[in-house]
């Protein structure tokens, strides 16, 4: 049996969610599709203030139903391996 790695998963659940965020954009365009192309955004925005140290960190996550999709695809590739 293969041993897989978590470094190849997360290479490939960053590819789907790339693929997926790309046909996104792709079909912005179509109107009846609007619903897979929806996108949500998830910020994250932790700060501090300590004294010697000060920091200011923020992530944003855009999120769409084919974004997940690509995520499903490439966990599915990935057990294929």
């Amino acid at each position: 049996m293969k041993k897989k790695n978590v470094g190849m998963l997360l290479l490939f659940l960053i590819l789907g969610w790339l693929a997926g965020a790309w046909i996104a954009k792709a079909l912005e365009p179509v109107k009846m599709l609007s619903f897979l192309t929806k996108t949500t955004v998830l910020k994250w925005s932790p700060q501090a203030d300590l004294d010697i140290i000060t920091y200011d960190i923020t992530i944003h996550l855009k999120l769409c139903l084919l974004s997940l999709a690509g995520i499903v695809a490439a966990v599915w590739l990935y057990r294929r391996l």
